[in-house]
């Protein structure tokens, strides 16, 4: 390096000026080509750096929002009432005397009208006259009985003849027996003439007035009587789509909403299920009970129902605007820490507009992307640019 450095240097000692000034020029040349070489390569790192980062998608995420502990449920409901029955006759005549008409609270066992047949009359004094028969014909058949016993110790009768008498009182006391009976139907046929109240309540229907004719019976051909319901307390009906079943509490309570009273709301307690899903309209029939010791409330009305459902800790929204629409179903993208990306498939329940229900796939600690591209696939590097928290 010494000798090389000696060699330069008498070499410039003895080189000519114009040597010199091409020896100055073709070092400038030589640094300029170096600074041009230079700018470029930057130039070239600094278009590969842009390429890179713009190949890289970006993207905004947003972490799912926590349902509300409760979810309101409106549907339709049936007031009926605690307990109705449609009175028939049960024995032929005219009517003689009604005593209660529509709207008359009545009592358990009150008399609502009397019914006048004669013909029943007459076969009950004609049965009870049979059966006094019979019974005299059974005393004389037992004591012939014993009387012809006694003398078959005697060997004054045959034991045919003993039998026979022995049968005689037998068959007078299966006379007297069946007479009994005839008197007892006839004696209820007679005590149907007067129609009582089977429980306490509100007439609702009257179809006699004095003198209708009345025939037993509770067929299509046949008119009832009086309907009577009971009002104090009414059943509620609500048919409960499948997807809120297994959400029903023991002794869950919902709000009764009438149209006619638009200003006050009702209690209903859940009373019990059919524990069994209607296969035509997959729901649920649940009983409840109303409490209706005012009578303000009418057996038969309609009613709107809502129902408070306690919501599944898994239950999450998201904005209408992170959904994919694939071949596989309903997905969302999300992205991990190290900004790759999952598509994940979901399920929704309810649609609220701008935002959906989400019942499975993702929870509130996944990061999912606003507006996806329909291009984004599963691993794909992307760039967070935004995070939004519930």
């Amino acid at each position: 390096m010494k000798q090389m450095s000696t060699r330069f240097h008498s070499f410039w000692k003895n080189s000519s000026k114009n040597q010199r000034r091409v020896i100055y020029v073709c070092i400038a040349f030589i640094v300029l080509a170096l600074i041009g070489i230079s700018d470029r390569l930057y130039k070239e790192h600094l278009l590969r750096k842009h390429t890179e980062q713009n190949a890289v998608l970006n993207v905004a995420t947003i972490a799912p929002l926590i349902d509300t502990k409760h979810e309101e449920i409106l549907l339709p409901g049936n007031v009926l009432a605690w307990h109705e029955a449609t009175i028939y006759a049960r024995t032929n005549g005219y009517i003689k005397e009604w005593y209660t008409d529509i709207g008359a609270r009545v009592k358990e066992g009150d008399i609502l009208a009397v019914i006048q047949a004669p013909e029943v009359d007459a076969k009950l004094v004609q049965a009870q006259a049979d059966l006094k028969m019979v019974q005299a014909e059974l005393e004389i058949a037992k004591i012939t009985d014993v009387r012809w016993k006694n003398l078959l110790k005697t060997e004054s009768v045959s034991q045919q003849e003993a039998d026979e008498k022995a049968s005689a009182a037998k068959a007078s006391d299966a006379q007297v027996a069946a007479a009994k009976a005839n008197v007892d139907y006839l004696q209820s046929l007679v005590n149907f003439q007067k129609i009582i109240a089977p429980f306490d309540g509100v007439i609702t229907l009257r179809n006699i007035d004095i003198g209708s004719l009345i025939n037993a019976g509770s067929n299509s051909t046949e008119m009832p009587l009086f309907n009577i319901v009971q009002s104090d307390r009414l059943r509620l009906y609500v048919d409960i789509p499948q997807r809120y079943t297994a959400r029903l509490t023991e002794n869950m309570q919902v709000k009764l909403y009438f149209n006619e009273y638009p200003s006050k709301t009702y209690d209903a307690v859940l009373m019990s299920t059919a524990s069994g899903i209607d296969q035509d309209t997959r729901t649920l029939l649940a009983e409840f009970m109303v409490d209706n010791s005012q009578y303000e409330l009418l057996p038969g009305s309609y009613t709107q129902v809502h129902l408070f459902l306690p919501v599944p800790n898994t239950v999450v929204r998201i904005p209408v605007n992170t959904l994919l629409f694939r071949a596989q179903g309903l997905q969302v993208g999300v992205v991990n820490e190290q900004g790759i990306v999952t598509l994940k498939s979901i399920d929704i329940g309810r649609d609220f507009g701008t935002e959906v229900e989400v019942v499975s796939g993702i929870n509130v600690e996944d990061a999912v992307i606003v507006n996806p591209s329909d291009s984004l696939a599963n691993g794909q590097q992307v760039n967070v640019v935004q995070h939004a928290k519930s």
